[in-house]
This record gives C-alpha cells, structure tokens and sequence, in this order.
C-alpha cells in the first residue's frame, strides 16, 4: 500500500488525532464513539501512513484513556498517544523539579515516580472538581513561597464538551495564577511547539509533511499550523458554527468528521 497522500497541496506522510471530540465524544465510562471513527482509524492503520494521537487528556492516565478506547472497539496502542502527564514528568525528572499538583485524583497514579516532597514548581491539569477556592489558594501561595517559581500547566484550552455541556478547561485557571503570580505558565501539550515536534520526531515526519485533525479551533488547529502541520477543523466534539469564521485561524480544512477526513485523504494517493 502507498504510504503518502496528496492533501491541503501537500504530500502528507503523517497524520496527528486528537481524541475527544474527534474519535468519541466525553461521557460516562469514557463516552461513545463517533460515528465512523472505529472504522477511519482502521483504514489508517491500512494506508501506511505514519499516525499518532495527541491529546491534552489529563483526567485519567494514559493507560486508562488507552483502555477506554479499546472497549469502545478501537485499535490503539499506548505507545501511540502523546499526552502531557508523561511529558512533564519527564521534564521535572531532567530539571530537578518537585511539583506542587493541582491536577485530577485519577491521574495522580501516572506521578508516581515523582518526587513531590518540599515543592519548588507548580504543575496544574484539568482537575475539574478539584478547582476550588482553597485548592487554587494553595497553588498560588506555593508560587509565591518559590524563590525562582515554575508554574506547568498540562494545555492551555480554554473549554471543552462534557457530556453535551461546554465546561472550563484548564487554560482559565493557569491564567488566574499567571495573573496573581506574575509567572508566565510552561505549557506541556497542546498547543506548544515541543509538544507538537515531539510528535513529529516519533513518526520521523516534518512539519509540511503532517496534518493536525481536532475539534479545538485554538489548540488543535491553530497550535499545529503555527508549528508548520496542515490543521483540519472536524464538525464534531467542542465543535461550534463560529468556528469556520474565528478572526485569527483559518483551517486548511474543514470536515463533517473524522471518516469524511480519511475519506478525502486516502483518495489521493501517491
């Protein structure tokens, strides 16, 4: 089979999924597949294209999220999924860093290995309930203590869909701390350059060779155009009407969903 593509005027050798809003939409026991996902994802492990997801799911772990897919019926293995809890566990290992976490009780496991004691940094994820007041607090006066502070933030989106609600992301609070603190956030996920290159460098592609498929106009669609990928708009997940016209990012495409996306893709083969 050919392993490269004719899209958006460009040879396409790679190909980068986000997974909510894209695969399946959020919900109980880790949501439902959206229709004709299983089946696109299928036709790309046929094609020979390179393909990697890329989510800023910081809910569950890895292995969890993983897991869920499967029993929704999807092919997927772990080594596949770039998320930003194993990235920034990474970098706090290379730079000696002890995080203070503000971050969801269900992904605490992938932390483990982490040395939390006597904080020097701050890392924060979408912890949903766990957004309250005293819990913010503490992060702040944390950053505040730190003679050289560090504030993480696992993405910078600013709301995503939840059981068909919109709901607040993470990116809300990290500015909150941004604003109180004075500390400008390392952002570990979408929509930063090194989480995208490290990406890239696992398929072995270049930028002008990969294309971004996502439900978030900002993170998705703007972060991977700003790091030279193509960035396709899919109709589905956080996906509102305003987003074909957003002022600043113009996708190079823009799709029902995901089996419409395969679909143009694979027709031009090379």
């Amino acid at each position: 089979m050919p392993n490269t593509y004719s899209y958006c005027g460009r040879i396409i050798k790679g190909v980068v999924l986000d997974i909510t809003g894209v695969l399946k939409e959020s919900g109980p026991n880790g949501g439902t597949a959206i229709n004709g996902s299983i089946d696109a994802i299928n036709r790309l492990y046929e094609s020979g294209l390179q393909f990697r997801f890329c989510t800023n799911e910081t809910t569950v772990t890895r292995h969890h999220l993983v897991n869920q897919l499967r029993r929704l019926g999807f092919t997927i293995e772990e080594d596949k999924v770039f998320s930003p809890i194993p990235a920034v566990c990474q970098i706090l290992k290379e730079r000696n860093l002890r995080p203070h976490l503000l971050v969801h009780k269900d992904s605490l496991p992938d932390f483990k290995d982490v040395d939390k004691n006597d904080p020097n940094c701050v890392v924060i994820g979408d912890a949903t309930n766990e957004f309250s007041y005293d819990n913010l607090n503490k992060a702040f006066r944390c950053l505040m203590e730190i003679e050289q502070p560090v504030l993480f933030s696992l993405g910078s989106g600013r709301y995503y869909q939840e059981d068909g609600e919109l709901v607040l992301d993470v990116g809300p609070y990290m500015k909150a701390l941004e604003y109180a603190t004075d500390v400008k956030a390392e952002v570990v996920g979408k929509p930063s350059l090194s989480f995208f290159t490290a990406v890239l460098k696992d398929m072995n592609v270049l930028p002008n060779e990969a294309v971004m498929v996502g439900d978030d106009i900002v993170s998705d669609i703007g972060g991977a155009q700003a790091c030279g990928l193509a960035g396709v708009l899919v109709r589905t997940g956080k996906f509102r009407s305003r987003d074909e016209s957003h002022p600043d990012v113009k996708p190079d495409d823009i799709v029902d969903n995901l089996a419409q996306f395969v679909d143009k893709l694979l027709q031009h083969s090379l």
